[in-house]
């Protein structure tokens, strides 16, 4: 495994004149955000075992760090740990889990946006603007960090529209299935990325119109069309 982006020093070879707490917490998020990345683009396969002392070595930083990442990822679903055996990438959704994520999914954000839709605040909407990474398409030369990127774009984007809309049962209930990290995993593809920020803008628009119609039907399109893009993945 190769990182994505230079991990920081250890605080250890720091400045110790500098506020420690402050270097450890950044680099406990930049541990965090590498291995989050590789998880998202597939350099850490599904069911692939993470040795910590292999990511010691290969980011240069002490354990503490590393674990913290991995408890994180762990608390997210997209870390398994076993005792005595250690840690290992979420196994691969399979394709009935998947069929039901979205069956759920379709029952429930539909509605959700129309909900969102006639509860719709400037505020609101300038925040999800901002969350659905539409204004900010990103174009680097490395695709798997913006994959890694809109991975988590794409979460924050349905959680806050599942606040506005303000049921929190149902809120709790996508959150505590990590739908989107577990959907993300299935295909690492620039396709899944350029479509998707299309059908959210649409969303937007919908939003901005104050029009529970309009927003209902942009996301059941929205959703549909993101299970038809990653059911080759199960081919």
């Amino acid at each position: 495994m190769r990182s994505q982006k230079p991990i920081l020093p250890s605080p250890s070879a720091a400045d110790p004149g500098g506020p420690a707490i402050h270097r450890a917490a950044s680099l406990a998020e930049e541990v965090y955000e590498a291995i989050f990345a590789q998880l998202m683009a597939l350099k850490i396969p599904p069911g692939a075992r993470i040795t910590v002392d292999a990511l010691v070595r290969e980011f240069n930083v002490s354990q503490t760090p590393i674990r913290e990442a991995l408890g994180r990822l762990e608390g997210e679903g997209l870390v398994v740990k076993t005792h005595l055996v250690g840690y290992s990438a979420a196994p691969q959704v399979s394709r009935r889990r998947f069929t039901e994520l979205y069956q759920l999914r379709l029952l429930l954000e539909p509605d959700a946006a129309r909900r969102a839709a006639a509860a719709m605040t400037d505020a609101a909407l300038q925040e999800l603007t901002a969350a659905a990474g539409v204004m900010s398409r990103p174009d680097g030369p490395d695709e798997r960090a913006r994959y890694s990127q809109f991975a988590r774009e794409d979460a924050v984007f349905h959680d806050k529209i599942l606040q506005v809309a303000g049921n929190e049962l149902i809120r709790e209930t996508l959150v505590h299935q990590h739908t989107h990290f577990h959907i993300f995993r299935l295909m690492f593809h620039s396709r899944v990325t350029e479509e998707a920020l299309d059908e959210h803008a649409a969303i937007l628009a919908a939003f901005s119109r104050r029009d529970p119609d309009e927003a209902e039907r942009a996301m059941r399109t929205h959703i549909e069309r993101s299970r038809d893009r990653l059911l080759p993945a199960f081919d």
